[in-house]
């Protein structure tokens, strides 16, 4: 890891660099640095958007996140584009990295709050609370907290309501070869249930790549992907035609939904409006009756 002062001097030149690129506004001192897609929408239901400088690649909602300097993506970050923006905060997803680049903000003396991510009701509410906390806005966390408490009981509600839930397969594609299945103890398996729907392939934890065989075994009613793996894999017609999708009814049928990954597997704010459109869209793909729509 480099020493504090080489960090200061590399933030130091990057500063320059996205002052010409962005104008002054972006080395000013004192803002906040947003890395964490569900960071950044809480920060702005908090009504906190005009203290944001700079996000991260994944901070693509509220539009308004847009026009903020990307200083990049949350898993990939480099230490000086985050210390050029001078935040007087930093707001950082818990699962973010390297471990490196979080080293060097926390040696140049960079103020970094670690936002808790646990992808339930729970988790939703706590990571509020913190993000508030860390703005001293700790009313508004509460008002926003409460508010969302009452949504998600109202989620749970409908679907404890779903006699016969329809299985769900949720596909990953994270680069060449099978996409993966998410299993047990994924924002995607957390989801399919607050949709009032099960997880078709919930006999193992985390992600897994998904064969032929497995994918007929589990038999799913309905195939859920995000936008983006949708894209990846070329598109409607080449994601149906995989082996591994073809060898399931759903995939024969066409039984296949298709959302946003940032609000499906979020888990911020918008959270229980992803469940409330998910179960709309799984219960009409799978066939249920209208009375359990």
């Amino acid at each position: 890891m480099p020493p504090p002062g080489d960090v200061r001097r590399a933030a130091a030149g990057a500063a320059a660099l996205l002052a010409a690129a962005f104008g002054p506004a972006a080395a000013e001192e004192g803002g906040v640095v947003s890395i964490g897609g569900a960071i950044t929408e809480i920060a702005y239901a908090l009504g906190a958007g005009d203290r944001l400088v700079a996000r991260d690649s994944t901070s693509v909602w509220p539009e308004a996140a847009l026009a903020l300097p990307d200083v990049g993506y949350l898993r990939r970050l480099s230490a000086e584009p985050i210390l050029a923006m001078r935040p007087g905060l930093i707001l950082l997803e818990a699962d973010a990295g390297p471990p490196a680049a979080l080293d060097q903000l926390r040696a140049a003396g960079a103020n970094v709050a670690t936002i808790p991510d646990a992808p339930t009701p729970a988790g939703v509410v706590d990571k509020v609370a913190a993000v508030a906390a860390a703005l001293g806005l700790e009313a508004e966390g509460r008002a926003l907290a409460a508010r969302l408490e009452r949504e998600f009981a109202e989620v749970r509600a409908r679907a404890a309501a779903v006699e016969d839930p329809p299985r769900v397969l949720f596909l990953l594609s994270v680069g060449q070869g099978a996409p993966m299945a998410a299993g047990r103890d994924t924002s995607a398996d957390s989801i399919i249930a607050l949709a009032g729907a099960a997880n078709a392939v919930a006999g193992f934890e985390g992600y897994k790549p998904l064969s032929m065989e497995a994918a007929a075994g589990a038999a799913p009613d309905v195939l859920l992907v995000t936008e983006r793996t949708l894209d990846r894999l070329g598109g409607r017609g080449a994601l149906l035609a995989r082996p591994e999708v073809a060898a399931t009814r759903a995939g024969r049928e066409g039984r296949l939904v298709v959302m946003d990954g940032l609000l499906l597997l979020g888990f911020g704010p918008r959270a229980p409006e992803a469940a409330r459109l998910l179960a709309d869209e799984i219960h009409s793909a799978a066939g249920a009756p209208a009375a359990e729509r």
